[in-house]
């Protein structure tokens, strides 16, 4: 199955809405400004992705892994539950 763009973006913008209620949202937020390609609006949603969607989605998980490992991961997994086949590609 695939998904298209605005899905990718719903993703995103859901894992970081997730990782604000942890980190709070001005961490939350800057760690995805951080992430090379991935646009977000002013209140901290995706509102666009510049190069591969994947890799970005990839590195928005890794890095908030980074910071808060298991807790990270167990806020994130729901997350996936509408999109099991890109859960199956994503690694954390």
């Amino acid at each position: 199955m695939e998904y298209n763009k605005k899905q990718y973006l719903s993703l995103l913008s859901e894992i970081i809405a997730r990782q604000a209620v942890i980190l709070g949202p001005d961490i939350a937020i800057l760690k995805a400004k951080n992430i090379a390609g991935l646009v977000l609006n002013n209140k901290g949603n995706a509102q666009d992705v510049q190069g591969d969607i994947f890799a970005v989605l990839q590195k928005l998980v890794d890095g908030y892994v980074e910071l808060t490992g298991q807790i990270a991961k167990d806020a994130i997994e729901p997350s996936f539950t509408q999109y099991p086949q890109i859960r199956k590609l994503i690694n954390f």
